[in-house]
């Protein structure tokens, strides 16, 4: 979760060094292998997905790339290094945008503490950045890796969007890009319509989009309601071990935020969700083919994506569309904090 909450409904080089940490829910999906990369602006749900992906069988973390977002770089890269320290991760990481597509500087303000963790004095990560920016590394993976690399938006997509206009032949080689982005068909929380990690730099967001890559999109609709985390959920995620506790300490500030904005003691927590998607397949319970168009234009609109499914006929808009987005628009919600918590604990 980013921002402020709205209650209003409308949204090689190969590095082999990733992790070998491994947990996962069904044996039948042992043989997968999914090769990723990170992308994240690390706050605490940030931190909360990168110990779930360092922790399950199906994913190789091959790298984190960070940027801008909920907190500024140089924060969000010690984030990084820190969850995945806890999680007993080796995963290299790369620091890359500090502005957005356009070179616009953005403060950044967070809703989980001004460290993005919740204040709680977790920030002390013995490991370091490497030397190499974001954007040559995500190009070097997939250039040495065609058809293999999985890239996982956490964040904006400044990083995507740089690596599609540096390189987009090579860029065409990803096997598939998973989004935290967008409402989905809910209601937005940095706006009514728009979601923070798309409001942040939604012309990014529109060349991700637009550039006909393979996306699976999870928007905040697929962590609302039943998938809110509780205040007992929490005791319990506290008493599960290290990882239970460092999650725990680091949405400190972003409950005081929700019940202080009359949410009660429920949080959702969605970038774990998009992590889910892809470690756990079962978790998935129903998606559809669209075309996603990210509006750019200056207004109470900027940041919202609307989604046109396929097959679908409207009144006055063309169905020319390339169809290359799958929206999640049903998860296991009443399960999603007993499976995470299982992940982590193991």
């Amino acid at each position: 979760m980013k921002k402020a909450i709205s209650l209003l409904l409308v949204g090689a080089l190969v590095f082999m060094s990733g992790c070998s940490v491994k947990v996962n829910f069904r044996s039948d999906s042992d043989n997968v292998n999914h090769k990723v990369i990170i992308d994240t602006d690390t706050g605490a749900d940030d931190g909360a997905a990168l110990i779930l992906a360092a922790s399950a069988k199906t994913i190789d973390i091959l790298g984190v790339t960070t940027l801008v977002g909920n907190v500024d770089l140089e924060q969000g890269t010690k984030n990084a290094i820190a969850a995945l320290e806890v999680a007993g991760c080796d995963a290299p990481v790369y620091k890359g945008s500090e502005d957005t597509y356009n070179g616009r500087i953005v403060d950044a303000f967070s809703v989980f503490g001004e460290d993005g963790m919740g204040d709680a004095n977790l920030i002390h990560p013995v490991g370091e950045a490497k030397e190499q920016d974001a954007v040559s590394f995500i190009l070097d993976t997939v250039r040495n890796n065609p058809g293999e690399i999985e890239i996982v938006a956490l964040g904006p997509a400044t990083n995507i969007a740089k690596a599609i206009k540096e390189d987009p032949e090579t860029m065409k080689q990803v096997k598939m890009i998973w989004s935290l982005g967008s409402a989905g068909l809910g209601p937005g929380n940095a706006t009514p319509v728009a979601e923070f990690n798309v409001y942040h730099d939604a012309e990014a967001y529109k060349v991700m989009l637009d550039s006909g890559l393979p996306i699976t999109v999870v928007g905040l609709d697929s962590c609302d309601g039943e998938a809110q985390w509780t205040g007992e959920q929490f005791k319990e995620l506290e008493a599960s071990g290290k990882a239970g506790k460092f999650i725990t300490a680091s949405f400190a500030k972003i409950r005081e935020f929700y019940a202080n904005n009359g949410a009660g003691d429920n949080v959702m927590n969605c970038d774990p969700a998009l992590v889910m998607c892809l470690a756990d397949p079962d978790f998935v319970k129903e998606t559809v083919s669209v075309h996603g168009s990210c509006i750019t234009d200056e207004g109470e609109t900027y940041g919202q994506v609307i989604f046109y499914k396929e097959g679908f006929t409207y009144d006055v808009a063309q169905n020319d569309f390339d169809y290359n987005v799958t929206l999640v628009s049903n998860v296991d919600k009443a399960g999603y904090f007993t499976r995470y918590k299982e992940t982590i604990s193991k």
